[in-house]
């Protein structure tokens, strides 16, 4: 594959996993709508929420390799026994229902794109929010990442990702700092990946926000790193 390197501005960023302290709040959602989230939606829009505060419009990228297959294993197991799929449960089993609740949460009809490319889906997210961003800077564009391992019915998943979300806002007026990403093939000649190797992309990438150090994160096929620049005034 051809190298590529991006530079993205970067105005807040937020994270959540199953080792968090505490449970992912959705209490912005209504109750009727939120009694019917599950832990994976609950989790993406805490951390998009927390990137959103005080935003009136925004793009959004959601991302998740495996999107809400929990749920969809168990209209698939409803159907084996014959019995009645729920329409809540079918019409929060896409793709792109996180993002679908979240624009109706806040009002806000500005597109949104869904994305899922395997272990490598949440570093492609990144790329198509950057392409956003550099055809049009505005509105911000918020990237939302969420994923929990797949259902131990689907057998072993390599490369399989951890229980956890990340959002992170593109907004050049309010950046903080920039992300570097630049993705490599490993039959490349060139500079070697630098920085703390990690077992999945949003582990690298986030031990890049929180410590401002290169990450990076291995596939068979290619390098992909991370590197925090802090803004020049």
């Amino acid at each position: 594959m051809p190298d590529l390197r991006w530079t993205m501005p970067v105005g807040h960023w937020s994270f959540w996993s199953a080792t968090s302290a505490t449970k992912p709040d959705a209490g912005f959602i209504e109750p009727m709508v939120r009694r019917r989230l599950s832990s994976l939606s609950r989790a993406a829009l805490k951390v998009a929420h927390d990137c959103a505060d005080g935003q009136p419009a925004m793009r959004m990228v959601f991302a998740s390799r495996h999107g809400e297959l929990r749920r969809t294993t168990d209209i698939l197991r409803t159907i084996t026994a014959a019995e009645p799929v729920s329409p809540n449960a079918f019409s929060l089993s896409v793709l792109n229902a996180m993002s679908g609740i979240f624009g109706i949460a806040r009002g806000d009809r500005s597109p949104a794109t869904a994305i899922s490319a395997g272990a490598e889906t949440l570093g492609y997210a990144l790329l198509e929010a950057y392409a956003q961003h550099i055809k049009q800077p505005s509105p911000p564009v918020l990237v939302v990442y969420a994923d929990e391992p797949a259902d131990a019915l689907y057998g072993k998943v390599e490369d399989e990702v951890q229980e956890s979300a990340v959002a992170i806002l593109l907004d050049a007026d309010t950046a903080q700092g920039l992300l570097e990403c630049t993705v490599r093939g490993t039959g490349q000649a060139g500079e070697a990946a630098a920085g703390a190797r990690f077992a999945t992309q949003s582990e690298a990438l986030c031990h890049c926000l929180d410590s401002r150090q290169a990450a990076t994160w291995q596939s068979a096929s290619a390098n992909w790193q991370w590197r925090w620049h802090d803004r020049t005034a």
